[in-house]
């Protein structure tokens, strides 16, 4: 999108992630938030002088952690946004820090499919697009694995025609 004299205007990428991607997002939080709720009351149970001190931390953890699934997924969900064109890909993400990012065709290294259990379950995947650059490849999460799949591909054919050394 051009604004004035052919300056580029940077607008919010087109695609949301899979609609899937919430409920995983809510179970992925949920597991984390139970290992220190779970650690912190066998700890309580056990050690009996130090009970209060230990279960109430649990419980503090609990409740930050079923609102934090309560509410993050979803504001995620409309925050996380991408796109690819025949010329980048662009990738926003964060919720109170929002990041945008874009990688250049020409600069792309690498293209990875990655698909952990807990996404397999939800037939989600995530595609990984490697650059040069010091921040770190960018990650769009939450997509269909199939769409992943297409994505992945089609992100090759544009990179292999894009002429550049992606250094």
């Amino acid at each position: 999108m051009t604004t004035g004299e052919g300056a580029v205007r940077l607008r919010p990428p087109r695609n949301a992630v899979d609609r899937r991607a919430v409920p995983w997002w809510r179970v992925q939080l949920l597991v984390t938030t139970a290992v220190p709720v779970a650690v912190l009351a066998v700890l309580g149970w056990l050690i009996t002088p130090a009970r209060f001190w230990l279960l109430l931390p649990a419980a503090i953890v609990a409740v930050l952690g079923l609102a934090c699934a309560a509410l993050l997924p979803s504001w995620w969900f409309r925050v996380h946004r991408w796109e690819v064109t025949e010329d980048a890909v662009y990738v926003r993400t964060g919720a109170l820090w929002q990041e945008w990012r874009i990688a250049p065709m020409s600069r792309i290294q690498t293209v990875d499919t990655v698909r952990g259990p807990l996404e397999q379950s939800f037939r989600l995947a995530t595609v990984t697009v490697t650059t040069a650059s010091s921040k770190g490849a960018l990650r769009i999460e939450g997509l269909d694995h199939e769409l992943a799949a297409e994505l992945a591909e089609r992100l090759t054919a544009i990179t292999r025609a894009t002429p550049g050394d992606a250094t």
